[in-house]
């Protein structure tokens, strides 16, 4: 969506006019570095220092203050002490600058007087309508003009190339990091933004003016904070449209990771299982490590992601087909079965003793039979199953044809559309292929890697646009029975999932003894008797649930138990559930809780009391279809035993499925009045025979039923 670009922040990304405040002669100090980097690498706008001291700076004609420069900067770099810092953004604001980098420290990282400062300074750019970047930012690099607004030393050390790919980190190192490793591999970048405290514009939304930039194939992000999510989708979105890719590294999945970052940027620790269920819902892939992060990105821009499934491997040695085809199949990623009429294309190519299949070894006759290659690759490439290309190098030199080989790879990923990677220990034969413009690994497991990385990567967006065009349809919902207490009543909970379609056991509400016992002829022989109350959502551990009732008497004996009990307890009695005990193959676990940035999440699980310790659960996020929980279901531990085992059925993973996607439907129609969810057990049957619903407790948002 256009309006959630700045244009403010996008200026400040191609900035014409840059004031630099805080400017000094010594290019090793923060004030100094931006200021050597733009004339280092060659920045054509104009460069207005700031130093009240000088007359010159670093060989520039330097201006008392930002109202004596003759035109008005793009965006204000400020380096000054912290102290300074709020007098510089009224300054901004009288000369009309848009922007402000603001490299000062001492903010919202520093703790309480920090955050309190750093509040008070947003504050006070949103009064004048100045977008901050940072405090504590290291800075926003643009490698296609020259505008080098950052003082990392690391662009001393690795000289920048312009590229396909921008980083957007909320910390400094890790966005050098990825740089350096890209560089490495000869790959360019064009913007580098190291943002800090995200204390206004946040790493998403800087991300986004990136993602802007059409010439944009690759945008990798390292987040501590999410607190912008719907920022983040947009960026997501708008890459993905026109075919790029959006990784994200997202710190903070342990206990220990997440407390680092807080103090580390003053961040807000997310949920990680939501912050999974997030990216994969808008078709990010989230990276584990900073390698993760950078690893496939070749294959990226020699490709857009698509789903892809089936992998060839070809190599001259047999060691590093049968290496290639273990990696591949630890991650899931099946090697094609070759079909006969290519088995019989390979066999009159290839020397007798060679192995015509999958993975596909050439022996050492590639020194003798240069032209093998090439003919290899195409008989390959006419396998209606082959996705995906692996070529092992594993060692060459004197007697192998490596720019030919280079030449016939890259020719053939282009004409074929198909994407190959290749594997090879040595610089020099990795060079052959980087030169030819082909992605290139050390190991072939990093190979392997990468491959899965761009497939699965591709299933996701295409899921995620899938999603976000479903997402228009809205189904009605049953509104919540009037009060204000904290939590319906199990009676009214059950009502509310059964008017959203969610299939609940037969059940009766009854108020007297004699209506128990009119529900245990209707529903029993075998029924459940429990009371029901608002302020007891806990019934066993009060001794108020008598399971397997099979008489009249034992019902009238529940109901007058129950009553008693609860009377005792001093709590309001709503009546006494009898409900039709249900059997079935599978207990399952659903909740559902509003999340202030995520919105409704969904959370499905094995049933039964060890929920919380085994935590063999999924999580997505509204909205989603019944195929995506059915997908979901099938990463759990138990998958297996769900499918069915040693000749049982599979059980009813659909009914599951209904009941996941009519409880976020039900909880994202009253966002403003059901905080949670909780339905447990669900107890399903075997495939074919349904489920059904025997107990929940949904509970208000605190702002229905608080006090006034």
């Amino acid at each position: 969506m256009a309006s959630l670009l700045d244009p403010r922040l996008q200026r400040a990304f191609a900035p014409q006019r840059i004031a630099v405040v805080g400017a000094t002669e010594d290019r090793n100090k923060v004030g100094g570095r931006p200021l050597h980097y733009l004339q280092r690498f060659g920045f054509q706008g104009a460069v207005y220092p700031i130093n009240p001291k000088r007359a010159t700076v670093q060989g520039l004609a330097a201006y008392p203050s930002l109202d004596a420069v003759p035109e008005t900067p793009d965006v204000a770099i400020v380096a000054v002490g912290q102290d300074a810092v709020a007098g510089v953004i009224d300054q901004c604001a009288a000369r009309g600058v848009g922007s402000a980098i603001v490299m000062s420290s001492g903010f919202g990282e520093t703790g309480s007087d920090g955050v309190a400062r750093q509040q008070a300074l947003v504050a006070q750019a949103r009064r004048l309508g100045i977008r901050l970047i940072g405090p504590n930012a290291q800075g926003v690099a643009n490698f296609s003009t020259g505008a080098v607004m950052n003082f990392s030393t690391m662009f001393m050390e690795v000289a920048p190339q312009d590229g396909p790919v921008a980083i957007v980190s909320q910390s400094g190192a890790a966005s050098v990091m990825p740089y350096a490793m890209l560089r490495e591999r000869g790959v360019g970048v064009r913007y580098l933004v190291a943002s800090g405290n995200d204390a206004d514009a946040t790493v998403c939304e800087l991300a986004l003016a990136a993602a802007a930039d059409p010439a944009i194939r690759v945008v990798l992000m390292y987040i501590e904070s999410l607190n912008d999510p719907a920022m983040l989708a947009e960026v997501a979105r708008l890459a993905a449209a026109r075919g790029a890719a959006v990784v994200a590294l997202k710190s903070g999945r342990s206990a220990h990771g997440a407390k680092a970052a807080a103090s580390h940027t003053g961040a807000i620790v997310n949920d990680d299982v939501v912050v999974d269920a997030f990216f994969e819902r808008h078709g990010i892939w989230r990276a584990q490590d900073v390698h993760g992060l950078i690893n496939a990105v070749e294959l990226y821009l020699a490709s857009p992601p698509r789903p892809a499934e089936r992998l060839v491997v070809m190599s001259h040695s047999g060691a590093v087909g049968v290496l290639c085809a273990d990696a591949a199949e630890s991650l899931g990623l099946p090697l094609a079965e070759l079909g006969e009429p290519v088995v019989k294309a390979l066999a009159g190519i290839m020397p007798s003793f060679a192995t015509a299949q999958n993975p596909v070894d050439l022996t050492a006759s590639l020194m003798t039979r240069g032209g093998m290659y090439a003919d290899t690759l195409g008989a390959l490439a006419a396998d209606p199953q082959a996705d995906m290309f692996l070529v092992g190098v594993p060692v060459a030199g004197e007697g192998y044809d490596l720019p030919g080989m280079a030449r016939d790879t890259a020719r053939f990923a282009a004409t074929r559309g198909k994407p190959t990677a290749v594997s090879a220990p040595q610089a020099s034969v990795r060079q052959s292929f980087r030169d030819a413009g082909v992605p290139v690994f050390v190991h072939e497991t990093d190979a392997v890697d990468a491959l899965h990385q761009w497939s699965r990567h591709g299933t996701l967006q295409q899921q995620a646009a899938a999603r976000t065009a479903a997402a228009s349809a809205v189904s009605r919902m049953p509104a919540l029975p009037a009060g204000d207490a904290p939590l319906l009543s199990e009676a009214d909970s059950l009502a509310l999932l059964a008017g959203a379609g969610i299939p609940t056991a037969p059940y009766r509400l009854c108020r007297n003894l004699d209506e128990a016992v009119a529900a245990w002829q209707a529903l029993g022989p075998h029924v459940v008797v429990k009371a029901c109350s608002a302020q007891i959502p806990h019934k066993s551990e009060h001794g108020l649930v008598f399971l397997d009732v099979q008489t009249a008497q034992q019902a009238a004996e529940a109901w007058t138990a129950c009553a008693e009990r609860v009377a005792a307890m001093g709590v309001p009695l709503d009546g006494v559930i009898v409900a039709q005990r249900v059997r079935g193959r599978r207990e399952f676990a659903l909740g559902v809780r509003q999340d202030p940035l995520f919105g409704t999440v969904v959370m499905v699980s094995d049933g039964g009391k060890y929920v919380e310790a085994l935590r063999d659960f999924v999580v997505l996020l509204h909205p989603f279809s019944e195929a995506d929980v059915i997908a979901k279901l099938r990463t759990l531990r138990i998958a297996p035993i769900l499918a069915g085992v040693r000749g049982e059925a599979p059980v009813d993973l659909d009914v599951v499925a209904r009941t996941a996607v009519a409880l976020g439907a039900l909880a994202a129609a009253h966002p403003q009045a059901i905080a949670s969810i909780d339905l447990n057990p669900l107890i399903v049957g075997d495939a074919g025979q349904g489920g059904w619903a025997v107990d929940a407790v949904i509970e208000r948002q605190e702002s229905t039923h608080a006090n006034p």
